[in-house]
């Protein structure tokens, strides 16, 4: 049974744009890669490897959205790639470095995207300062 908040979620990917959802994707990989990284903290090795394995999947679709057209794409795909060999060395090693250093790139990107999403909001932000 689909309870009224799954039915909001499915609403709000379905009607998102397309740089809405690349944040929604974000947003996914960094709760993640928090979890990941509590749960190698913590020693709970499985919660480690589950979460770690969700932002990886996270990260190849971020990967697979990429229009070639553009050559910001080759480097956003470099980037993903990095993010990838990361998260895969934090779960083999349990360590949190290389997963809080994949956290920094996630919340950089995401705040680019937020801004291209929306750069009225960012030029009001700047003309405030």
């Amino acid at each position: 049974m689909i309870t009224p908040y799954q039915k909001y979620q499915q609403s709000s990917v379905q009607t998102a744009s397309p740089g809405k959802l690349t944040i929604m994707l974000y947003d996914g990989a960094i709760r993640f890669v928090k979890q990941g990284v509590e749960a190698i903290e913590s020693k709970d090795i499985e919660k480690a490897n589950h979460n770690l394995i969700k932002a990886q999947n996270i990260i190849h679709e971020l990967v697979a959205s990429l229009d070639f057209q553009y050559p910001i794409a080759a480097n956003l795909n470099q980037i993903y790639e990095y993010m990838l060999h990361q998260l895969i060395t934090a779960n083999v090693r349990k360590s949190t470095a290389p997963a809080l250093e994949v956290l920094q790139h996630l919340t950089d990107l995401k705040e680019a995207w937020m801004i291209a999403e929306n750069p009225a909001a960012q030029t009001r932000k700047v003309e405030h300062a």
